[in-house]
């Protein structure tokens, strides 16, 4: 399992509330979450975004409210992977239940940037800065977890 795309960059302490603002919160619909994914962060994210792209973030991502809302947002924006030092343990239980594969690695986040062309391989853990010629070590996912990231989430592996 492999991800291919180009950054986009955040801080620590990226909260639901920016990943995913309160007003939409009313649907469930996930191409209408993805049309509001990082707005009050970064209003050309929905502009920019492509299908396969990376976010790369610092500390605490994920933080606040525990809604399922925001790992669905990203998901259905295109994002392929989040890569942060840290995680809301909430956020990244949510993730994976989704199937949005996340990798903590903080190396990788304090030196890949914004526009940096970026891959991952899930089975191996490595992250590779194609822009950079650079590689990173995460930790590679278990074989339970691939396999719910792989079924497109917790509920679709229980179904199956």
């Amino acid at each position: 399992m492999k991800a291919h795309g180009i950054v986009h960059k955040y801080g620590d302490n990226v909260d639901t509330d920016v990943i995913i603002p309160a007003r939409y919160l009313n649907t469930s619909d996930h191409k209408e979450l993805a049309a509001h994914c990082m707005e009050d962060i970064d209003k050309n994210f929905v502009k920019n975004v492509k299908e396969g792209d990376i976010i790369v973030a610092n500390m605490n991502f994920g933080c606040g409210s525990s809604r399922e809302h925001a790992p669905i947002a990203i998901k259905a924006s295109g994002i392929s992977c989040v890569i942060a030092s840290t995680f809301a343990r909430i956020f990244y239980r949510n993730s994976i239940n989704i199937g949005l594969p996340i990798l903590e690695c903080d190396e990788a986040a304090k030196d890949i940037e914004a526009g940096n062309e970026d891959e991952i391989d899930f089975d191996s853990g490595v992250i590779t800065n194609i822009t950079k010629n650079k590689t990173y070590q995460a930790l590679p996912f278990p074989e339970f977890i691939k396999d719910i990231i792989n079924k497109g989430g917790l509920l679709n592996s229980l179904k199956k």
